[in-house]
């Protein structure tokens, strides 16, 4: 059998529009057309060609891909591969994904890759108060009123921090859990409070975690995790 070529009803059914049976329904009423030419049932569908369904193009969704991986310091997450630190080029995988936000260059932990652009806006958007937690080390001595600074809200970037939960670890390291994802928010809301960042890890994101996985490296999400984690961003708005 021709293992380049595919079934024209498997071809409809796995574009996501509808099931095999009903895509044979589709085809014997005409409405597929593969190189110009009205489709029948039994036809077949290799690389190359052109499928349209009422005059519209219609191709193969990729297969969902969730990876979890613990960013090393010195990655950049980006995709734009002139930067000889992204993300992309790091990791090479051998399909396109992008990074779910950002970790800075200097920071390490945990980031989500995916090639499922609704689930990146469902947990971007910062209306949907998708826990993130950080452990941070600073250059001396966490008082309470550090903390509770911290904690209320600092103003940075022309706004005022919204309020979070933070809890001092001991003498220098604090863990910080954030609900918005304000460019650098953890070192600019430090340095305003008088305080250098020493060593940033991020160990969750939502019910996510970097437990298990070893630094520089990286995991496909269990089933059970994506199960969950849809089931979390499932009233999200993108």
């Amino acid at each position: 059998m021709d293992q380049e070529h595919i079934s024209l009803n498997k071809y409809i059914s796995d574009t996501g529009y509808c099931s095999r049976r009903e895509a044979d329904k589709l085809i014997d009423a005409g409405r597929v057309v593969i190189n110009d030419i009205v489709a029948r049932k039994g036809n077949r569908v290799g690389k190359g060609d052109k499928v349209l369904l009422d005059g519209e193009l219609i191709s193969i969704k990729p297969k969902p891909v969730y990876i979890a991986f613990h960013k090393p310091i010195g990655v950049v997450c980006t995709t734009d591969q002139r930067d000889p630190d992204n993300i992309i080029d790091h990791l090479n995988y051998s399909e396109r994904i992008f990074p779910v936000g950002r970790l800075d260059k200097m920071s390490q932990g945990l980031i989500l890759l995916t090639n499922d652009g609704d689930i990146v806006n469902k947990i971007l958007r910062a209306g949907n108060y998708h826990e993130k937690e950080y452990i941070v080390t600073v250059n001396k001595t966490v008082d309470q009123a550090f903390i509770k600074t911290m904690a209320t809200g600092v103003p940075i970037l022309d706004t005022v921090t919204r309020p979070c939960k933070v809890k001092k670890i001991n003498d220098t390291t604090f863990s910080i859990i954030l609900t918005q994802g304000l460019n650098r928010q953890i070192r600019r809301m430090c340095e305003y409070l008088g305080y250098t960042v020493k060593a940033l890890t991020r160990i969750r994101i939502m019910d996510l975690t970097i437990d298990g996985i070893a630094y520089d490296s990286w995991r496909y999400l269990t089933e059970a995790e994506m199960i969950n984690l849809m089931d979390l961003v499932k009233h999200s708005r993108k």
